[in-house]
């Protein structure tokens, strides 16, 4: 298998960085379209007529070391379908699928949207609980229900949910995180010495005596009414 990275001879300037926006995933259509997965929440960004991407592919593929010009991105099904410079059939667009496309990025622009950040500036930093250190973000995983913060730790790999109640504040400048996770998600919780198994007898269950019927009321002895 080939490795895949990024092409050293063009990359960003020493004061980009590059982001992971999308992947090519399949051909659509007969003119060149290919369907596309987005890795970013500001496609309308993005995905722009014009849009420059470097590409990740095989050391062996045609397109290592080559960028793709983005022509018109539409959506079909609720998918999104980019249509790119060059790429004018299907047999070319299927020399394209897997690729990973990447953007240039100051590392110091934030996100638009209100505490958001990108894996860039979350990879690196501190992983503080109640002021003490307790490991670093290793990595973001991205999943479909919720965002992951990878943290390493002297005990192995803690994979912490990226939400407001687990992480409540990132801090760029001080280069930190702070934590407020479960009981139990950094560390292993004794076991409960009151909760001892009930001992069981051996042979068949043992069930209660069954109570001594009580006298009916209502008629004396002798004096039963005879059914009709």
């Amino acid at each position: 298998m080939a490795d895949h990275k990024l092409p050293p001879a063009d990359g960003p300037r020493s004061d980009q960085t590059q982001l992971r926006v999308g992947r090519l995933v399949k051909a659509h259509g007969l003119k060149g379209a290919i369907k596309v997965e987005l890795y970013t929440d500001e496609p309308e960004k993005r995905f722009v007529p014009g849009a420059v991407f470097t590409l990740q592919v095989p050391t062996a593929s045609k397109w290592h070391g080559k960028t793709l010009e983005l022509t018109e991105l539409r959506w079909y099904n609720a998918h999104a379908v980019g249509f790119f410079k060059g790429v004018d059939d299907r047999s070319e667009a299927e020399t394209l699928i897997k690729a990973i496309l990447w953007v240039s990025q100051d590392p110091k622009q934030l996100p638009e949207e209100e505490d958001a950040w990108y894996d860039h500036q979350l990879v690196g930093l501190d992983a503080v609980r109640d002021g003490v250190k307790v490991g670093l973000v290793a990595r973001v995983d991205h999943l479909p229900a919720q965002d992951l913060l990878a943290i390493k730790t002297a005990d192995g790999e803690v994979l912490v949910p990226f939400v407001k109640a687990i992480v409540p504040e990132v801090d760029l400048a001080a280069g930190t995180l702070t934590l407020t996770p479960p009981i139990g998600l950094f560390e292993e919780l004794p076991d409960d010495d009151d909760d001892e198994p009930v001992a069981e007898s051996d042979g068949e269950p043992q069930t209660e005596p069954e109570p001594e019927p009580e006298p009916q009321s209502g008629s004396a002895d002798g004096d039963e009414t005879p059914a009709r």
